[in-house]
């Protein structure tokens, strides 16, 4: 079998189970859970593996599910990926009545797309071609929500991070991996373009924030509370004070939510609540920004008597995309859908993904698929082109992880080598504890 007819075979494979794959991205697309909250989601993963007849493992990081498929031989690993959670969107037309949480990010497709990959290498039997092991990872918690929840799982010792991908870093998952890739899917492009490579995009770090002030009677004796919703709204508009102060050219985007403002009307509030990112193009930009908007916050509550507390918590690093990794796709994709349909950019986006976190420790690939209509995150935001969500990216990876090991993994082998890891676990693990000033301290 040569190289080409691998991959024509693993195509007709993949499309001989198009309405499986189809199906298994609109059921999930049908019951959203939030990060670290995805059971349901997880069990499907399980369950598809399980009738893979693949051996998996479950809960890795509390939800994760990772199954390996190996080639004949075990020269290099590859990982392909899907995102198990979805987002907070009460208004979308599908969203979880109870909880709010709506797919209108496309991560039932990520799920779908990787699993496709599985089916298309297993059943076609080109894993048993392959000289290397592919690694699917159904990873949890990618959109960094519920801040105080997850700080509460890390309280209890559950994670260490908002993200599953920095979870899987954290506990060796990526030890040994070679290279990492999956397809994220977006909104449709003004030019009619299918898939998009290259580009960058922003890290973070989060925060928690707590004001502290004294009840008293709303009414009868204001003057003798302090209020923390007051310090709160203070410190909210420092923030927006130092905003003229940021550079363009680093991004930066602080975009603060109240969670808690008080407890009664008619009692001073005692106990106010903010969450909030501080995002940039480099962590320099990140650390400036980081200390003006507590500078602001702190300043709120001096100016009434309050107490601030302000919770740092690890975000995401800057994504940036392996080239070589990245001209492998881009081949893939063009032969799928036309050299005229695929673009391949720098442009910087602003908004944040824990790929960036893998792509700092091992190479890493995060292409978009212009397969929904809408705004991401958002109630209109719908999948439109079923094949093109679900069946273009599963094709697109699993012809790219033939490329990568076929022949000895010698492509697989060749990116690592010429790659240039800027941590490696520890060394990750120790720059979020400076960053977030817990180096030399115990994890909250």
């Amino acid at each position: 079998m040569t190289k080409d007819e691998a991959k024509r075979r693993v195509c007709e494979t993949i499309d001989a189970r198009r309405q499986e794959i189809i199906d298994i991205g609109e059921a999930i697309m049908a019951q959203p859970e939030l990060g670290y909250k995805e059971f349901k989601t997880a069990a499907l993963v399980q369950k598809v593996f399980g009738g893979m007849g693949l051996s998996y493992r479950k809960d890795v990081a509390i939800t994760g599910v990772i199954a390996s498929l190996p080639g004949r031989a075990a020269e290099a690993r590859v990982a392909v990926i899907g995102e198990l959670d979805s987002v907070l969107c009460p208004g979308h037309p599908q969203a979880d009545p109870i909880t709010g949480a709506a797919h209108s990010c496309g991560h039932n497709a990520q799920i779908a797309s990787m699993l496709g990959v599985g089916m298309g290498l297993l059943y076609s039997g080109v894993n048993k071609e392959l000289d290397g092991e592919v690694r699917l990872i159904g990873v949890p918690a990618e959109e960094p929500v519920e801040i105080e929840y997850r700080l509460k799982l890390m309280r209890e010792g559950k994670t260490r991070f908002l993200g599953g991908k920095q979870e899987l870093i954290a506990l060796g998952e990526f030890d040994g991996v070679d290279a990492a890739m999956m397809c994220h899917l977006g909104t449709q492009r003004e030019d009619g373009k299918k898939v998009s490579v290259g580009g960058t995009s922003n890290g973070f770090v989060a925060k928690f924030i707590r004001y502290v002030g004294k009840e008293a009677h709303a009414g009868g004796a204001p003057h003798a509370g302090i209020n923390a919703l007051n310090a709160a709204m203070l410190g909210l508009m420092g923030i927006h004070a130092n905003r003229e102060t940021f550079k363009d050219e680093d991004h930066i985007r602080v975009h603060p939510i109240m969670t808690r403002g008080g407890d009664l009307v008619n009692i001073i509030p005692a106990d106010a609540r903010i969450e909030t990112y501080v995002r940039g193009s480099n962590m320099p930009a990140i650390a400036d920004a980081s200390k003006k908007v507590n500078r602001a916050l702190e300043a709120g509550a001096y100016a009434v008597g309050a107490k601030c507390e302000i919770t740092e918590v690890p975000g995401f690093l800057p994504l940036f995309h392996n080239g070589d990794l990245q001209a492998v796709f881009k081949a893939n994709a063009e032969a799928l859908v036309g050299a005229d349909m695929v673009h391949e950019g720098t442009r910087h986006g602003s908004g944040s993904s824990d790929m960036g976190d893998v792509a700092h420790v091992i190479p890493a690939l995060h292409p978009h698929i212009s397969a929904a209509a809408g705004r991401g995150h958002s109630e209109d935001y719908k999948i439109v082109d079923p094949e093109l969500a679900y069946i273009t990216p599963a094709k697109a990876m699993a012809m790219t992880v033939v490329d990568l090991l076929w022949d000895g993994a010698a492509l697989a082998k060749s990116i690592r080598a010429a790659y240039q890891p800027k941590y490696d676990r520890a060394g990750y693990l120790a720059m979020w504890d400076e960053v977030t000033g817990k180096a030399g301290k115990n994890q909250a």
